[in-house]
């Protein structure tokens, strides 16, 4: 099977079983969604989704989280990992935000980097989501599952994005985001990934390799 055959079947399989994919954070605005993006590092969605609410309510814009002190958003973020750092980091990124963007959050990965706390898999992810711009972030579940299915053979993030990007359509990139992440999520699973149950096992090389 050639690469752009096993492109082909993947879109095929999740415009059929997941044609319109959607984040699991909650969020209404592109200031929320970069709090909770910033929050899921090394976090799950379901525990950054019990923690926004109030932390939104408290803090519902750039300006009132740059008005703020870390240790004041940390007692709103204590039960997340690493909850120091990200209120440091949720706060200055507010304060840039203001200063060097007017309180818009920008909307090209490079821009986006430069906010603290924002690292190009984050910055991928709010480009992609509010913008909808052709952007791929590979976080664990992105970089095995295109491993593991044959989408992409890479060692880091970065040369995962790289073959990504250029073997997806560009209009594509937002859904393929998504498409990975919740089948890395929910089926192809670090440990028992659920082979028996996947739409993909007949392309994919893992499955193929474990059956011999």
């Amino acid at each position: 099977m050639t690469t752009k055959e096993r492109y082909e079947k993947v879109i095929a399989f999740f415009e059929k079983t997941l044609p319109d994919p959607k984040t699991e954070l909650n969020y209404k605005t592109p200031y929320e969604l970069m709090v909770a993006v910033m929050l899921s590092a090394q976090c799950t969605d379901v525990r950054v989704n019990k923690i926004t609410p109030q932390l939104f309510e408290v803090y519902p814009d750039f300006k009132a989280l740059a008005n703020t002190t870390p240790d004041k958003v940390f007692e709103l973020i204590k039960s997340c990992s690493y909850p120091n750092n990200k209120a440091k980091h949720l706060v200055n990124a507010a304060r840039k935000v203001l200063a060097d963007f007017n309180g818009r959050l920008p909307d090209t990965v490079e821009d986006l980097q430069k906010i603290p706390g924002i690292g190009r898999k984050s910055a991928n992810v709010l480009v992609s989501i509010i913008y909808n711009k052709p952007a791929i972030a590979v976080d664990t579940h992105v970089f095995r599952v295109a491993n593991r299915i044959g989408l992409a053979k890479g060692k880091t993030p970065l040369e995962v994005e790289k073959q990504l990007t250029k073997h997806f359509p560009e209009h594509l990139l937002p859904k393929a985001h998504h498409w990975l992440i919740l089948h890395g999520r929910y089926v192809c699973k670090k440990i028992n990934p659920d082979c028996k149950n996947c739409g993909l096992k007949e392309i994919c090389k893992f499955y193929n390799t474990q059956k011999k």
